[in-house]
């Protein structure tokens, strides 16, 4: 049984019912992302810019000369350049990445843009845990820094969150750095409007996951008997997206049935908020001590440069 297959039966099994949110970023749904980007109801991407453009420098001055950057992800996008223009001397790029396509179309991109730079990619999830010795340049650089731009430390619940940045704080090691960015708690209905554009682009994009359980699993099921909704789940400061069922239906897949009925949900993500504080918190538990953070100024999203304790 394929690792997706299991996952939703497991999920549509439980109660309440789930499906992981990594499953909304096949071809189809990273294209409704990047355009969910593009809404004026979805502030991150352009406070997370913002940040970039207005304080690449600083950031750089904090990392120092002859860093090994280390992205989680495929980054060839605007925040990744900017950052490796802004550095001295970089002695090393790697970003990683479970989708082969997507890391080499990065790598191809970046390095007709910076072709004296050494790019070093690595498969891998990393979500789970990653050997440092997989990293390993020669010579070294003088520090290893984990790159992780946008909100995504948020679609983690506070536990995994927390260690995943131990994660993180691993591969970095003890002279080495976290560059990470954490969205902010803010007004809820500026939240609620993020992950339900009044251009419908979040709701095709969520709902793109019913059309995966068809297409890829042979599920039975009415894509009309869903709609989206966007909850601020206040005991958690998150954004959660939902897929509710709107009259009682059934999905079927192989010999499994499920019924849901009306009003039920499928919860399909998290988006966890954070204040500066309650985020320097989350990060000591994990053995990482803030530096200096920066925000956009709208304050309504933050980069934050952690350092292993002890250094």
């Amino acid at each position: 049984m394929s690792d997706f297959r299991h996952e939703v039966i497991e999920g549509l099994s439980a109660r309440p019912r789930s499906l992981p949110c990594k499953y909304l970023y096949d071809a189809k749904g990273s294209r409704l992302f990047e355009k969910i980007c593009e809404t004026d109801d979805y502030y991150v991407t352009r406070a997370d810019l913002e940040i970039h453009h207005a304080y690449v420098k600083e950031i750089a001055q904090s990392i120092g000369p002859n860093p090994h950057i280390i992205e989680f992800g495929s980054g060839a996008g605007i925040k990744t350049r900017l950052l490796l223009q802004a550095l001295q001397e970089p002695r090393a790029y790697s970003p990683i990445e479970i989708s082969s396509s997507a890391l080499q179309e990065s790598v191809s991109q970046l390095a007709q843009e910076f072709p004296s730079l050494e790019i070093l990619p690595l498969l891998a999830d990393y979500t789970q845990s990653i050997d440092p010795e997989a990293l390993v340049l020669n010579p070294p650089a003088r520090r290893r820094v984990v790159y992780f731009p946008g909100s995504t430390i948020g679609n983690f619940p506070h536990d995994q969150a927390r260690d995943f940045l131990g994660r993180m704080r691993h591969i970095a090691r003890t002279s080495g750095a976290v560059l990470i960015g954490v969205d902010l708690m803010k007004s809820v209905d500026i939240l609620l409007k993020a992950y339900d554009d009044s251009q419908g682009v979040t709701a095709k994009f969520n709902k793109n996951l019913l059309n995966r359980l068809q297409t890829e699993l042979g599920a039975q099921l009415r894509i009309d008997d869903f709609d989206h909704e966007a909850r601020f789940n206040q005991a958690f400061n998150r954004v959660e997206m939902h897929l509710v069922a709107v009259r009682d239906t059934c999905i079927n897949l192989g010999d499994q049935e499920f019924h849901l009925s009306a009003g039920e949900t499928i919860h399909t993500e998290s988006s966890h908020k954070y204040s500066i504080e309650a985020f320097t918190s989350l990060a000591s538990q994990a053995g990482l001590r803030s530096i200096t953070h920066w925000m956009d100024s709208q304050q309504l999203f933050s980069m934050h440069y952690l350092v292993p304790d002890g250094q």
